[in-house]
């Protein structure tokens, strides 16, 4: 996505469906006729310089249609006022049909149904062959099975907990559905490029900060079909200068979707870090991405309780609202470490909605401490990766 974008600070130009529908006649398919005439395009989005549709095939042709798909996205690239265009190539199995063979790089590889044996040889896996990022000595993902659960707080407290150990650290936004750096960074600036074209992520708080969130307006209602988030991922990864990084905290969408296998199976995760609340219900759901992790052979670097407890601020009276106590079981149930209790208090929600983080807006409180206590344990068990960088 990010290397089509081109000059950000230009004036938006009204780009129209019709004008995107002509461009692409000059694009031949691999079925012999213009893109438009193929049956293959999906609705297109047009709206304030950015396209978005998608070329929708059968998983056999899939590898025929990537050079299409790139002809495709460099004439929507050459419509005069478009600033940014994004084309997913969508290849889907019809019912019946056998199954496309995996591809060898570059795609989402298919997930075992089953845990595997307890003595397979990790260099035997294939996550094992992933393409490291330049630069970036370990990357991480902060997960959670629902949405709800303050995960997002929680990966920017995290990540400016680990900078305050003196680590170097970025922050890629990867929640495709729903994007909150923005809204907890308080920026708002479109990202530049580089001269390789690779955007350039913004900065804030000492962080290295990505977000599609800075890409598209807040309150846009975009459909992201499962390829199209796949390659957005990809790319937020790969297509950005991130520089020289000890750590880069990834804050994943809730689930256990194409986003999540997207992350694990093409990017050396040195972790996942998974967040819920004590409640019954988010920690079947936490159990559920905890699973997805192992199976994918990402370890688990630990449970964070979030929400764990509220203390009233005028009596001292303790409410337990959510529970307590239901990630530290379940994380010693499943045999990995419990992070820490994040309480459900007023100044995390009132710092974290004004675009000013707890842990940077009130170092010497006792929230800054906790996360930075969470983050002390995760830079623990990521120091051999550190090292080695």
């Amino acid at each position: 996505m990010w290397r089509v974008l081109k000059h950000f600070r230009r004036r938006a130009v009204s780009v129209t469906q019709q004008q995107v529908l002509e461009a692409l006649k000059r694009v031949r398919s691999p079925r012999g006729v213009a893109l438009p005439d193929a049956g293959v395009l999906s609705p297109i989005t047009a709206n304030d310089g950015k396209v978005f549709f998608s070329i929708n095939v059968e998983a056999s042709e899939a590898r025929a249609w990537e050079t299409t798909r790139a002809e495709a996205e460099a004439a929507v690239r050459a419509i005069p006022g478009v600033t940014m265009a994004m084309i997913a190539l969508t290849a889907e199995r019809k019912a019946g049909a056998a199954a496309a063979p995996a591809p060898r790089q570059g795609g989402v590889q298919p997930v075992s149904a089953h845990r595997p044996h307890q003595h397979q040889n990790p260099a035997d896996s294939p996550m094992s062959r992933q393409a490291p990022i330049p630069g970036i000595a370990a990357v991480i993902a902060v997960a959670s099975g629902k949405g709800g659960v303050g995960k997002s707080t929680t990966a920017i407290n995290l990540a400016l907990g680990l900078r305050d150990l003196g680590l170097k650290v970025g922050l890629l936004d990867a929640d495709i559905y729903g994007p909150s750096v923005p809204r907890l960074t308080g920026l708002q600036e479109k990202p530049q490029l580089t001269p390789e074209k690779k955007m350039i992520p913004l900065s804030r708080f000492g962080l290295s900060i990505m977000s599609i969130g800075f890409l598209v307006e807040e309150d846009s209602a975009l459909v992201w079909r499962g390829p199209m988030v796949m390659s957005a991922i990809n790319q937020m990864l790969r297509d950005v200068a991130w520089g020289t990084l000890d750590v880069l905290v990834v804050d994943m969408p809730p689930g256990t979707g194409d986003a999540q296998l997207t992350l694990a199976q093409n990017v050396p995760l040195k972790g996942a870090v998974i967040v819920s609340t004590p409640q019954d219900l988010s920690l079947i759901d936490a159990r559920r991405g905890l699973a997805m992790f192992r199976k994918v052979n990402v370890p688990v670097l630990g449970i964070i309780e979030n929400m764990s407890y509220f203390q009233c601020p005028e009596c001292g009276t303790r409410s337990d609202i959510f529970g307590h106590g239901g990630a530290r079981h379940e994380a010693e149930r499943l045999g990995v470490p419990f992070l820490g209790e994040i309480p459900l208090h007023m100044d995390i929600r009132s710092t974290s909605d004004a675009g000013n983080p707890v842990v940077e807006s009130e170092p010497s409180g006792p929230h800054a401490a906790i996360y930075r206590t969470i983050a002390s344990a995760v830079r623990d068990q990521l120091k051999d990766a550190i090292a080695a960088a």
